[in-house]
C-alpha cells in the first residue's frame, strides 16, 4: 500500500503493552480513498463508515475518519471521512487515552509508537482517562468505561472523567441509550473479573439510577446482621456478582445473581430489616428489566427461578423427599436439569456473597442435585404402564411417577439423614 499508511489501533496495542493476549485487531488506514480501498481487492462491509474487509485475512480495516455530534444518544453523529484525515484526528475521536495508541502494521514491541494522548502513561500509571471532550458526545462510553473498569480491577478512573460522565448523566444523554446497547455493554461487562466495579462507578457517576433503579435503590437498605453481616443490601448485591465471577459462572447465572433481590428495595420501611415476600417482587422487577433490556431467554428464564425459588433453595435442607420433589417441579428440573444446576450456582453465590461466608461450603448444591439425578434415574415407562395395569388413568399415573421419584428422592437423601 504505497499510497497510503495502515496501523494498528486500540485494544490490540493496549492488550499487548500490558502482556494480556489479543484477540482482535483494529486497523486503521490513513490518507486512502473508498476507492483505493476496493482496488486493492478489499470488501466494503461498513453501514454507518467505510469499513473493509482484508482480501485474505479477512480482518476490518477502518479509514480514518472524524465525527461530529448533531443529535442526542449514540447515533447522533456525521462522520466524515477523507483521504486528509490525519491519524492524530482519528485516535482523538476514541473513548480512553489507553485506547488512543497506535503502531505500525507491523508493530513490534520495539518499534515506536504514535501516542499523542499519552496512553503509555496512563497504563502505567492504571488510569482510565477520556481522551478529549469530545467523550461527551457518546453516552456508550459511559458503559464502556464501567466495562474496562470491571475488567482492570486495579486501575482507578480520573477525576476530570468521573465528573465529565456526570455531567453527560446531568444532560440527559444516558437516557438516549437503546437497547441493545445497553444490554451489549452491561452482558459484557458482567462477564469481567469484577463485575461490581462496573455498577459501582455506574452508581458513581449517576447513571444507575437512570439505566437500572431496581439495582441503584438496593445500597442503604438494611438486612438483618445475623443473616448479612454486611447488611446494606446493595452491597451484598455486588458480593454476590463478585462470587459468580469468582466461580466463572455463564451470563446467565451471573445476570441472576444480579437481580436476585431487587424486591428488597422496595419492602415497606416499617417491616424493615426484614423483607417478606421480596421473592415475587424480584421477580416482577426483574422481568421488567428484561423486557426493557431485551434480554435473551436464557438469561430471563433463570433469573426468574432464581429470584422466586432462591431462598427455599438455602431452606431446603429442611425438606423432605415430597417437598423436595415440588422444589424441582416447580424450577422444571426434570425438563432442564442444567438450568437448575445454574440455578444452584447461583444460590450458592448468593449464600457465599456475605461478609465472612466466602469460603463456606454450600452443602444444599450436592444434596438437591443429587435428588434431582435420582428423580432423573426412574425410568418412567414401566411406572405408567404398571400404573394403567391397575385401571389408573390419567392424572393418576402421573401421580405414580411423582410418587416413584419422590421414593427415589427419599433413597438418596436416607444416608444424609
Amino acid at each position: 500500500m504505497s499510497e497510503f499508511k495502515v496501523y494498528k489501533v486500540g485494544g490490540a496495542v493496549r492488550d499487548q503493552l500490558l502482556g494480556l493476549p489479543v484477540n482482535d485487531t483494529d486497523w486503521v488506514v490513513v490518507g486512502a480513498t473508498p476507492e483505493q480501498m476496493t482496488a486493492r481487492g478489499f470488501v466494503p462491509v461498513g453501514r454507518d463508515f467505510p469499513v473493509f474487509l482484508h482480501p485474505k485475512t479477512h480482518e476490518e480495516y477502518a479509514l480514518a475518519r472524524t465525527e461530529r455530534k448533531n443529535g442526542m444518544g449514540y447515533r447522533g453523529f456525521v462522520v466524515h471521512t477523507a483521504a486528509d484525515v490525519t491519524l492524530e484526528e482519528d485516535l482523538a475521536r476514541r473513548d480512553l487515552t489507553i485506547n488512543a495508541i497506535a503502531g505500525p502494521e507491523d508493530w513490534t514491541k520495539t518499534c515506536e509508537l504514535f501516542d499523542p494522548y499519552n496512553g503509555q502513561k496512563d497504563l502505567r500509571d492504571k488510569v482510565l482517562r477520556h481522551v478529549t471532550d469530545a467523550f461527551r458526545e457518546d453516552p456508550v462510553r459511559i458503559l464502556r468505561l464501567a466495562r474496562f473498569s470491571a475488567r482492570f480491577t486495579d486501575f482507578t478512573v480520573a477525576p476530570e472523567t468521573l465528573q465529565l460522565m456526570r455531567e453527560m448523566v446531568a444532560a440527559g444523554e444516558v437516557d438516549a441509550l437503546v437497547a441493545e446497547r445497553i444490554w451489549q455493554e452491561v452482558s459484557r461487562g458482567l462477564m469481567e473479573a469484577q463485575p461490581s466495579r462496573m455498577f459501582n462507578l455506574l452508581r458513581e457517576c449517576g447513571a444507575l439510577e437512570r439505566l437500572l433503579p431496581e439495582l441503584d435503590r438496593l445500597w442503604g437498605v438494611p438486612q438483618r446482621a445475623e443473616y448479612h453481616p454486611e447488611v446494606d443490601t446493595g452491597v451484598h448485591a455486588m458480593m454476590v456478582l463478585d462470587m459468580s465471577a469468582q466461580l466463572q459462572t455463564s451470563l446467565a447465572v451471573r445476570f441472576a445473581c444480579l437481580c436476585h433481590d431487587f424486591g428488597k428495595g422496595s419492602t415497606p420501611a416499617d417491616v424493615l430489616p426484614r423483607h417478606i415476600d421480596h421473592e415475587q417482587r424480584s421477580v416482577d422487577l426483574l422481568l421488567d428489566v428484561c423486557e426493557r433490556w431485551r434480554v435473551p431467554n436464557d438469561c430471563k428464564e433463570l433469573a426468574e427461578v432464581v429470584a422466586r425459588e432462591h431462598g427455599n433453595i438455602h431452606r431446603s435442607n429442611e425438606l423432605n423427599p415430597a417437598a423436595v420433589l415440588r422444589l424441582l417441579e416447580r424450577c422444571d428440573a426434570i425438563r432442564k436439569p442444567q438450568r437448575f444446576e445454574e440455578a444452584l450456582q447461583a444460590c450458592e453465590c448468593d449464600a457465599r456473597g456475605r461478609l465472612g461466608y466466602e469460603e463456606s461450603a454450600y452443602p444444599q448444591r450436592q444434596r438437591l442435585g443429587g435428588a434431582l439425578q435420582a428423580a432423573l434415574a426412574v425410568e418412567t415407562a414401566p411406572v405408567a404402564q404398571a400404573a394403567a395395569q391397575r385401571g389408573l388413568k390419567g392424572k393418576a399415573i402421573g401421580d405414580a411417577v411423582s410418587k416413584a421419584r419422590e421414593q427415589a428422592i427419599a433413597d438418596w437423601l436416607t444416608p444424609a439423614l
